[in-house]
């Protein structure tokens, strides 16, 4: 029987692909920025639900103020030059340290992880700093680096190094033997080897210290102007506490998170970046 019989046979029938719908430009808009939006309506939500509260009593003002108090005493603030003074401390304390921790951290940690005998030598130590409270160092960093910004900057980089390298030196240790066991028995070298198994292998590593360390280096930027009390958003929030003015506090308290998910989305766009050279373990067919 030939394929034109087979296909005009009542015994056979075809199956046309079904019509796409078309959605509606504004449904088509939505899926494309739904993260966002969704992200959007739960902020807007909180400080909803935190105004109504505060308006009903339920949220005790006296500590936490109310978003519009918030809202007016940010617009107050953003006016005065030495808002943008203490921001630009901040900022710089915040850059130079991160920067620093970043550029110590990775390089000494893919060393480490990939130097067996290295490891062995310098893993209890790494441990013991990393789990030591920089807190307890900044008396300590005091008497060696004073009350300016080189002991914040130092405060800042103590918080993201150690935690950084760590992250590091486990992702060097989970690179998969046999992909390295292959590449020596190809006599690739070590550079290629480093950089198209080890790095890319230890790249959601790194991100992840990095992420944890997001946390870190802003608490040391905090802790640090608490304790100089001389410049910076750290000091605003201190003594916009002493003055028992939540208001302004908050708007402190605000920014520092604020800044925190944006250095937190800029780690994760950054890996995806970083993300599309890294080669896939998949079975091509």
């Amino acid at each position: 029987m030939t394929h034109a019989a087979i296909a005009d046979s009542p015994r056979f029938r075809t199956l046309l692909p079904r019509p796409r719908r078309r959605r509606h430009p504004i449904v088509r808009w939505y899926r494309r920025n739904e993260r966002v939006v969704l992200s959007l309506v739960g902020v807007v939500a909180f400080f909803a639900l935190w105004q109504i509260g505060a308006d009903r009593g339920v949220v005790d003002q006296f500590f936490f103020s109310a978003p519009a108090d918030i809202a007016a005493a940010a617009w107050e603030e953003v006016q005065n030059p030495r808002f943008w003074e203490d921001v630009r401390v901040s900022g710089w304390e915040l850059f130079v340290g991160s920067v620093l921790g970043l550029v110590v951290s990775i390089p000494l940690g893919l060393l480490i992880g990939w130097y067996r005998r290295l490891n062995y030598a310098v893993d209890p130590w790494l441990n013991f700093a990393n789990a030591l409270p920089r807190v307890a160092l900044i008396p300590l960093i005091v008497l060696t680096a004073g009350l300016g910004v080189e002991m914040k900057i130092t405060v800042v980089f103590l918080g993201a190094v150690f935690t950084i390298m760590v992250a590091t030196v486990e992702g060097v240790r989970t690179v998969e033997r046999h992909l390295l066991d292959v590449a020596r028995s190809f006599r690739a070298r070590q550079r290629l080897i480093f950089t198209s198994l080890v790095i890319p292998g230890t790249l959601p590593f790194i991100v992840s210290g990095m992420r944890i360390a997001v946390g870190r280096v802003l608490a040391g930027v905090i802790i640090a102007e608490f304790y100089a009390q001389t410049q910076g958003l750290g000091v605003m929030i201190l003594k916009s506490g002493y003055a028992f003015n939540s208001a302004r506090m908050m708007f402190g308290i605000l920014l520092f998170t604020l800044l925190g998910i944006i250095l937190y989305e800029a780690v994760g766009i950054g890996e995806r970046y970083f993300g599309r050279w890294r080669p896939s373990l998949e079975e091509t067919p």
